[in-house]
């Protein structure tokens, strides 16, 4: 007889329903919270009231940034042997502060990790300070987060010894700009970048090192992924499945490199390519330039058809406060760094970058609210 899943809202998630879906009693989905039509989104990807595929324990809705979303099916086993590697490398069992959404793999896997470790998560509060969820946390344990970009860089502004009481600070779900990361290491923050997605249970290389037991190979320019976590394949899709999964490994559609000591590099995804007067222009790589712009506090970068360039590079930037950055001061940085076909051609001032619900920039967001011009 075939299984159903169990549909738990994001703010009603008891450890309880993970602990059930952990010992494959119970099969779970996490509704995303938000205005009705994101979690109607996600109720029609995962389809609660259809047979669920064989062997699977969690459906996981990806993010859909660069598109709809689909429902990644993992198995019990694939969580475990993901937390278990990261427990592993990270020096062993602590306490986890849970500061991400429970319907993203990110958040899910603290409390993977958490339960596994016999431990219960501490959460971080709407609007709570960094600090004070530090200090609900049990003393005399090792201590470990797990962030996205954007949140290590407000912590930083905000409360960096705070930052300073984890063992480790994962850091992931959208590229890390190098100097972030520079940032918070001279800060004494002992953070740890992490690589992975849904369909790997999560991180599967921190600092580039795969985890035990992850292989990684490069195929036509992109980065494949085999091992013990990787998901089965997607809800009611086969024909997704077939074409990400086979033989045992996963294609990423990320770009990357591998170097002979097996430190995988990750340049940004092989679709998400801006072609510029004949050029392959990385966003994220234009993004991390423009960060570091005294004016700029973030950025989105993009690409929009252009009569004469073939795509022209679009940034929708956020100013830092009291600045007002213009496009004839950014070009210049932005050439000076990446060369000439990298420096936008269009931008555009925001208030801040939406996001999704697992905390990545919302680039189709950010494209429909940026005018053509």
């Amino acid at each position: 007889m075939a299984r159903q899943l169990t549909l738990v809202a994001a703010g009603e998630l008891s450890d309880d329903d993970v602990r059930a879906a952990l010992d494959g009693e119970r099969p779970l989905a996490v509704l995303p919270a938000g205005p009705p039509s994101v979690v109607d989104a996600a109720r029609a990807v995962l389809r609660p009231e259809e047979p669920l595929e064989p062997g699977t324990d969690l459906v996981v809705v990806t993010s859909g940034s660069t598109g709809g979303g689909r429902g990644v099916l993992l198995p019990a086993a694939a969580l475990r042997a993901s937390a278990t590697a990261t427990l592993d490398r990270l020096g062993g069992p602590g306490s986890w502060l849970l500061a991400l959404p429970v319907s993203a793999i990110a958040g899910l896997q603290v409390l993977c990790r958490s339960l596994l470790a016999g431990r219960t998560a501490t959460r971080l509060g709407a609007q709570e300070p960094l600090a004070a969820a530090v200090a609900r946390m049990p003393a005399g344990d090792r201590r470990y987060t797990a962030l996205v970009p954007t949140q290590l860089r407000r912590a930083l502004d905000a409360e960096p010894d705070a930052l300073r009481a984890f063992d480790a600070v994962l850091v992931g779900g959208a590229a890390t700009d190098p100097a972030l990361l520079a940032r918070a290491r001279a800060e004494g923050v002992a953070v740890v970048t992490t690589y992975g997605m849904t369909e790997t249970a999560g991180g599967c290389a921190y600092d580039g090192v795969p985890l035990d037991g992850v292989r990684v190979r490069i195929a036509d320019g992109g980065i494949e992924l085999a091992g013990p976590l990787l998901a089965l394949g997607y809800r009611g899709d086969p024909e997704a499945t077939a074409a990400a999964f086979a033989d045992g490994w996963f294609r990423t559609r990320d770009a990357g490199a591998l170097d002979p000591g097996g430190r995988v590099t990750v340049h940004g995804r092989l679709d998400d390519v801006v072609i510029s007067g004949g050029v392959n222009v990385a966003p994220a790589a234009v993004e991390a330039a423009l960060r570091e712009h005294p004016a700029v506090a973030d950025a989105v970068v993009f690409g929009r058809p252009d009569a004469e360039w073939g795509q022209r590079v679009v940034a929708a930037v956020v100013p830092a406060p009291g600045a007002v950055p213009a496009l004839a001061d950014l070009r210049p940085w932005v050439a000076q760094r990446l060369g000439a076909p990298a420096a936008p051609r269009q931008l555009h001032l925001v208030d801040a970058i939406p996001t999704l619900h697992t905390g990545k920039p919302d680039r189709r967001a950010v494209a429909a609210r940026t005018p053509e011009v």
